[in-house]
């Protein structure tokens, strides 16, 4: 026997909701959720394909068939949750104000907008609500009197009081940076911290007096922190420091660097691998690749490898930096270029580590703010033994249509995360690359 409807809302549902999560129709509590007959058109054309995209559109696809397996999509069916309303495809989307009339031409997003008013028409006593991921198209929606808003499920509501992973503690006493110097930690008592977070960084301060240190979770004590290089990369500063050593400790592994470019973070990330590659199998570095004007890589000309070889470059850049801290004749020169190789250091797009183990891996993922939340968490849940991860990006500097500093993966990821054993993040702030890099920041 059907449940009786008690929502009062209706959520109308755009591609890119579901290429962004593909259980977004079970983000809507008790209310109900309708999707456009041109959404389902639009997703036949993804669900071919190995990106996160395609596979999004598939699954969502699945969701739709097996909650339909017993009734008509264009009636009301019950979603498979416990107080969760019902969906249904809109199959009219010839509304009395036709959006492609008054836009002047006949395209998918146009049509969904009709099927929106259409809801509101057929369901007067409810509010219908279009929720897309499109500025432009909620900002068109509007313009028609349609309330519209954004996919709210895994955005990060307040992104400036993001975890920066570290603490200043100004006019310490000095017995206790003493102690660090002298007994290698403190109690975190010590320092007027109680519950610390594990593997959260402290820059202590007396005067001229300084120290760094961290919160070891195991010892349960504020360990110091000394400045070490790795591959003749050397931090700057603190906060470098900090994400080195969370780099090459062996017992977090799971690492998020945050930071504007030329902060260090990529390359820090690979000099660190490199330091302790004997610890691993392989090692790879690879980045998601997002065309400009958001084209597929199929509409640049050459193989595949010349097609690559653009977004693949800025990793090639800091590897050959590290390489080039020694001569040729240096036995770590030769070292690199024979895990080059052997392909125990593989620097690739990431749609080409999907599917494979990463067990016994140090796995570096750059630029890890153009991944959705979902993208993100299949990284880390194909994680097997001994196998290290370390994402880093830049949240102001996305190119994914769609996300921004609120709902990219790794802002997700920062802000879900911490507090674990083994994990351990750093938002580095000052830029190293240059001055001119840093002009560029910061008056640009």
């Amino acid at each position: 026997m059907p449940r009786k409807k008690k929502q009062s809302k209706i959520f109308v549902l755009d591609t890119s909701v579901i290429l962004y999560n593909h259980n977004s129709i079970y983000s809507f509590e008790e209310n109900d959720v309708a999707i456009p007959i041109s959404v389902l058109e639009e997703l036949d054309n993804f669900k071919k394909g190995n990106d996160i995209k395609n596979f999004e559109a598939r699954e969502f696809i699945r969701i739709m068939d097996r909650l339909s397996s017993n009734s008509t999509l264009q009636n009301w069916i019950p979603i498979d949750r416990p107080n969760a309303g019902f969906f249904k495809v809109i199959m009219n989307e010839q509304s009395e104000l036709d959006a492609t009339k008054i836009f002047g031409e006949d395209k998918i997003d146009h049509r969904i907008l009709n099927a929106a008013m259409v809801m509101g028409q057929e369901h007067p006593e409810k509010k219908v609500t279009l929720v897309t991921k499109d500025i432009n198209l909620r900002l068109k929606a509007k313009s028609l009197n349609i309330p519209a808003e954004d996919f709210e499920t895994g955005k990060i509501k307040d992104v400036e009081a993001l975890y920066t992973g570290k603490t200043l503690i100004e006019n310490a006493d000095q017995s206790i940076i003493n102690s660090l110097y002298e007994n290698g930690f403190c109690m975190s008592e010590d320092i007027g911290i109680d519950n610390p977070i594990p593997n959260h960084y402290f820059i202590i301060k007396n005067g001229r007096s300084s120290a760094l240190a961290f919160y070891d979770p195991i010892m349960e004590r504020i360990n110091r922190v000394e400045k070490v290089s790795a591959y003749r990369i050397t931090p700057r500063n603190a906060e470098q420091v900090f994400a080195l050593h969370a780099i090459i400790n062996p017992k977090v592994k799971l690492v998020t660097l945050q930071g504007v470019a030329g902060t260090g973070k990529t390359l820090l990330a690979l000099a660190g691998a490199l330091e302790q590659k004997r610890n691993f199998k392989q090692i790879y570095l690879a980045r998601p690749i997002v065309p400009l004007s958001n084209k597929d890589i199929g509409y640049l000309p050459g193989d595949i490898k010349s097609k690559l070889n653009p977004y693949m470059e800025p990793l090639w850049d800091n590897l050959k930096f590290i390489q080039n801290q020694y001569s040729e004749k240096d036995k770590e020169y030769k070292k690199i270029a024979d895990a080059i190789d052997s392909e125990k250091l593989v620097i690739t797009p990431l749609a080409y580590i999907r599917g494979r183990s990463i067990s016994n891996v140090c796995f570096i993922v750059d630029e890890a703010q153009n991944l959705t939340p979902h993208e993100v968490k299949t990284i880390i849940t194909r994680a097997g033994e001994n196998t290290k991860i370390i994402f880093t990006g830049d949240i102001y500097q996305i190119d994914t249509p769609y996300l921004d500093s609120q709902s990219n993966g790794l802002s997700y990821l920062i802000d879900k995360i911490k507090h674990h054993d083994i994990y351990a993040h750093i938002r580095l702030v000052k830029g190293e690359r240059s001055l001119l890099a840093n002009l560029a920041n910061e008056l640009l």
